[in-house]
């Protein structure tokens, strides 16, 4: 004898199946199957006063909400950045670079003095901003100087220095990105480019 089975009747007799041996097992390990009153745990955030501002990341501009309270000190401490619902740009939603932004502020790991390795070492050394700034200043002016063209083989004037790469970085502001790539151009540097894109 064959049995005839639609397929709508196969899918109907499968889930009652499934659903079936999934009550079943719980049913026997004695879980409670009834409803559950579910309560959020409180918010950290609920009475602090937030600040707008701007997400440092890129172009965009998405609204931030940034959270403050007084620490034992009596300075203002940053305990939470969230994306501003009321932002007509982001609406509340982040980037996963922007969602991120609290720990550009507080990181227990973030580097806060300049670190250099001489040519050939093998550790790290502290070095003061000024010594770091005039380093970067002398070596930038060397390598220009050496590697400058006014004209190229066919004698038309092209005032570049490709020895020198300019990579800006999204957590610099608008203002600070166009002010280096306007010292870069001015320097002959081509190759300019901003991680923010990348």
């Amino acid at each position: 004898m064959t049995l005839s089975v639609s397929r709508r009747d196969f899918l109907r007799l499968g889930g009652g199946i499934t659903a079936g041996t999934a009550l079943a097992g719980l049913a026997g390990t004695g879980a409670d199957l009834g409803p559950v009153t579910v309560r959020a745990q409180e918010s950290r955030i609920k009475d602090v006063k937030p600040f707008r501002s701007v997400c440092p990341y890129c172009a965009v501009g998405c609204g931030l909400l940034v959270y403050t309270e007084k620490g034992a000190d009596g300075k203002n401490k940053i305990i939470d950045i969230e994306g501003d619902y009321e932002s007509p740009i982001n609406r509340g939603t982040l980037c996963p670079k922007g969602a991120a932004t609290f720990q550009l502020h507080v990181n227990p790991n973030r580097v806060t003095k300049v670190l250099h390795r001489k040519p050939g070492a093998t550790e790290w050394e502290v070095m003061g901003l000024e010594d770091a700034m005039n380093r970067v200043v002398q070596l930038t002016k060397e390598t220009r100087d050496r590697t400058f063209v006014e004209k190229n083989e066919a004698g038309i004037p092209v005032n570049n220095s490709l020895s020198i790469f300019s990579l800006g970085g999204a957590t610099m502001d608008n203002e600070w990105n166009h002010i280096q790539q306007k010292l870069m151009r001015g320097l002959g540097v081509v190759a300019i480019e901003n991680q923010a894109r990348i």
